[in-house]
């Protein structure tokens, strides 16, 4: 929006009486995501199951500021009868990836697969995840075991932290990669996660004061 012709940017700024106000209200986004033409590298695929290779950069399913272009969005044109399963934002999805995030991702193309795929996940029985990220600096140990709450930054409410209340409780194991010699500045480092927070393995690399690459 803007006051007297100009954009206003900043929220707190004061206004006086006689002051123009003027917003731009945008197009609504649509309730229901459409289906796109976007390529899937499909790994898995049976009449229950999906399982596709996610590119980094693409967000999951729609949400503000990504209406279009996401994995949901491509999930429906791959898969027609995927529509309202499990719900109509997100059909399919049972876990999800940070959009700058690479690697598997399980959809679940019928019912029944959505509710024993939902109830393996949150129970964590047979499900394993595995990630490989990349650090700056060296771990001071070779592997470890990280276990605390995370919650939102009390500050940086955008953020996620390590909290000593009002947090979830988030587990990772770490170890750095197998047959790794010793490089200029950075490390790749394994994380099995026990939890599922968001930004879980950031904060934790954090933690260890090697934060992953390129995390803004």
């Amino acid at each position: 929006f803007s006051v007297n012709g100009k954009v206003a940017d900043k929220a707190g700024m004061k206004v006086a009486e006689s002051d123009v106000i003027e917003v731009e209200i945008p197009p609504p986004a649509p309730a229901v995501p459409e289906a796109e033409d976007i390529p899937l590298a499909v790994v898995f695929e049976d009449d229950d199951l999906l399982v596709v290779d996610k590119a980094p950069g693409m967000v999951v399913h729609p949400a503000p500021g990504h209406v279009s272009g996401t994995l949901v969005n491509a999930l429906l044109h791959h898969c027609p009868d995927l529509a309202g399963i499990g719900g109509v934002a997100r059909p399919g999805i049972v876990h999800r990836l940070d959009q700058d995030t690479s690697g598997l991702i399980v959809v679940a193309k019928t019912e029944a697969a959505m509710a024993g795929l939902a109830k393996a996940f949150a129970s964590h029985v047979n499900v394993e995840k595995t990630y490989l990220a990349i650090v700056h600096g060296r771990p001071r140990l070779a592997a470890g075991r990280i276990e605390n709450l995370i919650g939102r930054h009390p500050v940086d409410r955008k953020r996620m932290a390590i909290v000593e209340k009002n947090g979830k409780l988030a587990v990772t194991n770490w170890q750095i990669a197998p047959g790794t010699g010793r490089l200029p500045s950075v490390t790749p480092v394994v994380c099995r996660i026990e939890t599922g927070r968001t930004h879980q393995i950031r904060v934790h690399m954090a933690s260890l004061g090697c934060p992953v690459i390129g995390d803004r």
